[in-house]
Formats: structure tokens, sequence, C-alpha cells
């Protein structure tokens, strides 16, 4: 979930390349942060619908303005959006995706936490995932050796 590890974002519709969540996050630092994005221009971008949008909001994870009651985005919900699409990519639930938003505080006060529990999560995936590949290799060369032995045996029958 570290931007470092976000490489694209999902193919916008019509087959272009949407922009990578660290081109997104960068243009959150820019200069011109006064860029005001509407519901449908977030959706084609990022691919998703204005249901998925409103359920980020519900869940506490985006907080759009409200000017005459439309939603409106700025670049910094833009950002957040990205991280959430790539984050949910990885596997990682709302909740934890949440938690690691919050970390980064208003003005990014909290960001040496936010790296310390990405490192602390990354740890304890790769972990568990080379586990379960250990498993999978056990698994894989018990069954060969079970399909060996009827081979030969099915051979021995002929």
């Amino acid at each position: 979930m570290t931007i470092a590890a976000i490489e694209t974002m999902p193919g916008k519709a019509g087959g272009e390349q949407a922009p990578t969540a660290q081109q997104v996050v960068d243009s959150h630092h820019d200069d011109s942060t006064g860029e005001l994005f509407g519901i449908a221009e977030l959706c084609a971008e990022f691919g998703i619908s204005a249901r998925a949008m409103r359920f980020y909001e519900d869940k506490g994870l985006l907080t759009p303005r409200r000017i005459n009651g439309t939603r409106v985005y700025t670049r910094r919900d833009r950002a957040r959006l990205a991280l959430i699409q790539r984050a949910k990519a990885i596997g990682s639930s709302l909740a934890d995706i949440k938690h690691y938003l919050d970390l980064y505080g208003s003005r990014g006060e909290g960001r040496a936490q936010q790296l310390n529990y990405v490192l602390g999560r990354t740890d304890a995936a790769i972990a568990e995932l080379e586990q379960k590949r250990a498993h999978i290799d056990t698994t894989l060369a018990e069954l060969r050796v079970i399909n060996q032995t009827v081979r030969t045996q099915l051979a021995a029958l002929a």
C-alpha cells in the first residue's frame, strides 16, 4: 500500500492507460491544488461506479465537499481514491485502508506512522504468503509422487 509499491491504476475505458497512482499523488502536491473534480469525472478516470464513490464516502474514506448539494472532489480526494483502488487491488480491507489513510493526518504529519504501519502489514503478508507457498510446494510434490505411482501401476497392468 505504499506509494513506491503502486505501479499503475486499472486502465480507463477505451483502452487508455490511467495515470499511475504516483502521478495522481504527486499532482496532489502541485501548486494548483484548487482544481476540483465531479463524481462522474473521477468515476470515468478510475473505472468505478458512482455507487462505489458514495460507498467510500459512507465508510469515511473520501470526504468530498458539497457545492449546492453536488459532490465536489479535491486533488486530495483524487489521490486518496488512487490509493484506495490500489490497496483494494492487493487485497486490503476497507478498514485497513481507512486506518492507513487516517494515519496521514491533514498535512502529512503522520507519514512515518503510515510507513511503519505498511512495513508491519507487508512483513506479515509476505510471511503468510511464503508459508502458503511452502505448503503448496509440499502438496505439489506429494501429488506428483502419487501421480507417478499411479502411472507406473497402470503401465504394469497393461
